[in-house]
């Protein structure tokens, strides 16, 4: 018996078999990466793996019954994978997965358009929490839909493909800066500046329109999708970094993307719900949306949707919703901040998770003496520790960030007010919430390993 605690390094651990094993599913993982820059387009990328692997459609009104694999997706940013087990759910439960696939971004206006200086221009509403300046000066692609009078949806993406042009937020020349850098790093870009360049060619013909780029970008736009400027008033768009995931180092150990919170998690917990073997329990894993404003809306997580598939569960085989519920335990896959050498004061060493260490387990997030987080149950933690190590499951525990240094939050305080044990289980994010951000596949690797050992116990 072990009396101290020793932090393993999966890479260290790992042999060549188990070391080929990482490699190859991080290139699936990349692939999922590159197909879901949006939680619109993860839901469409899970839907087409869910039905390769035999799942189908679901309905609040069927009765489910032991074997079936069913998906649900709800108002297109927001999916459910659902496999029924054969033991009795009101005694058993539900093993539930949750993560988020929405990630910060910036979101277009209403009304986005506007020329200046000889220019047209995106105005934008940044989404969740970034540094400013660190859009600026970099390829964006488009991604998003517009509805048309009537009901037509019209798909949105630009910029993605090799021959698509890209769009950008300009930044001012370091010889003209001088004002720009006296600022404090968080004022220096305000977010009114966020205005992406989207076109500079004017329309020939009408001298009096002083709004000639305008206008022929704005023809452009109703050539190829159909749409008047009033038509942004009723759609989704953003920008997002264009580019595919990219291995990091001359080894290729890690993974730098847009992204990886909390893909990194979403594409673990959706992976082994389709190779899981072991049929006897009940298990759901959520793609949940706005994550990153508060979980709020139709398809966050404090809406009733989860409750009400688990209530549709429940009605399946007669058993009281409540006892189900009650029964269900939970893993709140979501990213944790993994220690930075560079950053190194804002985390304290014992107690933070680090690169290529394996799934990162987050007792409690919040802030502030522990201000808005589920603080799972000893006992919790310990059926979660054990189904980990039963399995051989490289994991460790950790704080985001050192006392008083800032903090976070994630949705297991929404399925814990559901009456459900939930713990935070995901992996170390170097560059959290940057448009490119750092990943071990050691990590993902290890957190799949963890979500199979989890649906298993």
């Amino acid at each position: 018996m072990d009396l101290k605690y020793t932090r393993k390094n999966v890479y260290k651990e790992a042999d060549g078999k188990e070391l080929e094993a990482i490699y190859k599913y991080a290139e699936g993982y990349k692939k999922f990466l590159d197909d879901s820059k949006t939680e619109r387009d993860a839901c469409v990328a899970a839907e087409k793996l869910a039905v390769d692997h035999g799942f189908k459609p679901f309905s609040f009104s069927e009765k489910l019954k032991p074997g079936d694999k069913r998906y649900f997706i709800n108002r297109h940013k927001n999916i459910f994978l659902i496999r029924v087990g054969k033991e009795d759910v009101a005694k058993d439960g539900v093993r539930i997965m949750v993560a988020h696939v929405d990630s910060p971004r910036l979101d277009l206006k209403p009304n986005p358009v506007f020329e200046d200086g000889g220019m047209c221009y995106f105005k934008t509403h940044y989404y969740g929490g970034i540094k400013k300046y660190q859009w600026l000066s970099i390829p964006l692609a488009l991604h998003g839909v517009v509805m048309l009078p009537g009901g037509k949806r019209v798909e949105v993406c630009v910029g993605e493909d090799e021959d698509d042009p890209v769009f950008c937020i300009t930044d001012i020349l370091p010889h003209l800066g001088a004002e720009q850098a006296a600022k404090p790093l968080g004022k220096a870009i305000e977010g009114e500046a966020l205005n992406a360049v989207i076109g500079g060619l004017p329309e020939v013909g009408d001298e009096e329109d002083k709004e000639a780029v305008k206008s022929a970008i704005l023809k452009l736009l109703n050539k190829k999708y159909g749409l008047t400027e009033v038509d942004f008033q009723c759609s989704e768009l953003c920008f997002v970094p264009a580019g595919k995931a990219r291995d990091v180092g001359f080894d290729g150990a890690m993974i730098s993307a847009y992204g990886h919170d909390d893909k990194v998690c979403a594409y673990p917990e959706m992976t082994a719900v389709f190779d899981l073997k072991d049929d006897r329990h009940t298990v759901v894993a959520v793609f949940a949306d706005k994550e990153e404003i508060g979980s709020v809306g139709t398809t966050g997580m404090q809406s009733w949707v989860i409750s009400d598939v688990i209530d549709t569960i429940a009605n399946s085989f007669g058993a009281n919703p409540i006892e189900v519920r009650y029964n269900s335990k939970c893993i709140s896959a979501d990213v944790t901040a993994g220690f930075d050498p560079a950053f190194a004061s804002v985390f304290e060493k014992r107690n933070t998770t680090y690169v290529h260490c394996g799934a990162a387990v987050s007792k409690y997030t919040g802030a502030r003496g522990k201000s808005n987080t589920n603080d799972a149950p000893a006992e919790y933690a310990s059926w979660v520790r054990d189904a980990f190590d039963k399995e051989g499951v490289i994991w460790q525990i950790g704080e985001l960030g050192a006392v008083d240094a800032g903090g976070g939050g994630t949705v297991a305080m929404y399925i814990a007010n559901l009456g459900i044990d939930t713990i935070d289980v995901g992996v170390p994010v170097l560059s959290m919430h940057a448009p490119y951000e750092l990943i071990s596949k050691a990590d993902v690797y290890s957190l799949y390993k963890a979500c199979l050992a989890f649906c298993k116990k």
